[in-house]
């Protein structure tokens, strides 16, 4: 069963799974600074669609709430007009309201009218290297899977690097579908808080069928890498026919294998 994504921008999509309307990491500011305790993040490019032109929504899947790349003003507001928030438990207890904490392995179901569920885990992710969590804080990302028999899950990634965590997700889930969080973001140190071009290989190599759709790789000026960084690794290695890049604001389908 393919499914549908819109990239709305850093790491923002729009993710719709067999009638079901799922939305990562919203960001909808227009360029701008934001100034975090210790560092100032650039935003330089804005999203390809306003929130207001995305439609209902059923689940916002949201990696973690401390960082502007990943929850800005406008995607705050957001929040609280949607009908579920899935988060950080750390990430529920600062947002509040109806914001749902989830540890890694837990899970939750969404469901329709029809009785059609996802069934959706959060996985372990490190926003960096080993260490870092004090900085950073807690992360999580999402395995998504279908009561249709026909879909196999789909993996976003959140704001991590490769490690063991990842392969962990690896080992539990035939995902058919990876959203990898990209773009070698860079702040403070000499490392990368998100997957460079070497994490995202190490994934696709982790999940070996499936059609790896980056996101998180173009926006903000501490993203290193970009698409392009990924197209050309890819194609080197023997791996370019499962990468597919997207293009902003463009519904794209993805079938898995």
């Amino acid at each position: 069963m393919p499914i549908s994504i819109t990239l709305i921008g850093g790491p923002t999509a729009l993710i719709e799974i067999d009638g079901f309307r799922l939305l990562t990491d919203p960001t909808f500011d227009g360029p701008g600074a934001y100034q975090l305790p210790h560092v100032k993040l650039e935003k330089t490019i804005g999203p390809a669609l306003k929130a207001d032109a995305i439609g209902p929504v059923d689940a916002v899947l949201l990696s973690h709430d401390q960082h502007s790349d990943n929850l800005d003003n406008s995607g705050r507001e957001l929040l609280f007009k949607v009908k579920r928030v899935l988060t950080t438990e750390a990430g529920a207890r600062r947002l509040g309201g109806h914001v749902e904490g989830l540890a890694p392995w837990d899970t939750t179901q969404v469901r329709d009218r029809d009785g059609n569920t996802l069934t959706i885990t959060a996985t372990p992710a490190r926003h960096g290297p080993a260490g870092i969590e004090p900085l950073s804080g807690d992360v999580i990302g999402f395995v998504v899977s279908s009561s249709n028999k026909d879909s196999r899950p789909v993996y976003i990634s959140g704001d991590t690097t490769w490690f063991d965590g990842v392969a962990e997700v690896a080992r539990r889930f035939d995902c058919g579908v990876v959203l990898p969080f990209a773009g070698a973001a860079q702040t403070r140190g000499p490392f990368h808080l998100t997957m460079d071009t070497n994490d995202t290989i190490e994934t696709a190599r982790a999940f070996p069928d499936a059609v790896i759709v980056p996101v998180h790789t173009e926006g903000w000026a501490h993203f290193r890498q970009n698409g392009e960084d990924l197209r050309k690794t890819f194609d080197v290695l023997g791996f370019g026919p499962r990468l597919r890049l997207l293009e902003p604001g463009v519904p794209t389908v993805i079938e898995a294998p």
